[in-house]
């Protein structure tokens, strides 16, 4: 697989959550802010509504950066999070419309109170034209024990959008990324999508020169945290044709 043809050919720029240290992440102010910074893609994370909709959060759950737990106290549930019992008030329990009653912005800044969560096709519509976008298909395999297909509904939308099939000088290039080597596979397989892909790995995942090889049957580019990046990696990447996009610069370095 090969989607490099369509991706800069310089060094690029992904605003994380958008403009995630000026503003709040993955609401429509820190996407605006990371096109006026000058971002040449910008960051959703994505997850599903009860309903079935895409929406823009980084976290599976909504606590920490809304005020669900004011606005539905009695609607988490109790898991264990990093071997403790936690209260987690899932997105994927909430509908869309209970999710947009929901400040996504006063917990970063009183200034940004009222910033809601937004649905991907806002955030497209706020992106498109402007900037590439570079969603994250999160947790995919748990959407579909709730009997969500999240690569379709990604798809779906490219779709509506116009978006699904990549040109040349395009305005809104598309960069797909996900932690998920099944839902990568699966969006060339199944949708014979022809974006390029973002292969993102944890930071304690083990790359052998067997999985650089793997990775490039499927995505055009490889990601682990900037932390763990080292020359080894990149070279092995380059060797393969494959690019690397390291994550997350933060405080101007």
């Amino acid at each position: 697989v090969d989607g490099n043809e369509f991706l800069p050919q310089k060094k690029f720029v992904v605003g994380h959550r958008g403009a995630c240290a000026y503003a709040p992440e993955n609401t429509l102010a820190s996407y605006r802010l990371a096109i006026e910074q000058g971002a040449d893609y910008v960051e959703q994370d994505l997850q599903i509504t009860s309903d079935g909709v895409l929406v823009c959060c980084h976290d599976t759950s909504l606590e920490r950066t809304t005020n669900v737990e004011e606005l539905f106290p009695d609607r988490f549930q109790e898991n264990l999070v990093k071997g403790k019992k936690a209260k987690q008030w899932l997105v994927s329990s909430f509908t869309l419309k209970e999710v947009q009653r929901l400040d996504a912005g006063s917990w970063f800044d009183p200034k940004f109170k009222g910033e809601k969560i937004p649905t991907w096709q806002e955030a497209i519509e706020t992106i498109n034209g402007k900037a590439g976008l570079c969603p994250e298909i999160k947790k995919s395999e748990n959407y579909e024990k709730l009997g969500f297909d999240m690569e379709a509904l990604v798809v779906a939308t490219l779709r509506k959008n116009g978006l699904e099939k990549p040109r040349r000088k395009n305005s809104t290039p598309i960069f797909i990324q996900s932690s998920s080597k099944e839902g990568l596979q699966k969006l060339i397989s199944k949708y014979e999508l022809k974006w390029p892909l973002l292969y993102l790995t944890h930071a304690d995942f083990n790359w052998t020169p067997g999985l650089f090889d793997e990775a490039k049957q499927f995505c055009a580019a490889v990601g682990t945290t900037k932390k763990h990046l080292n020359s080894s990696f990149v070279e092995q990447a380059h060797q393969r044709g494959l690019k690397v996009v390291s994550f997350a610069a933060r405080d101007g370095s």
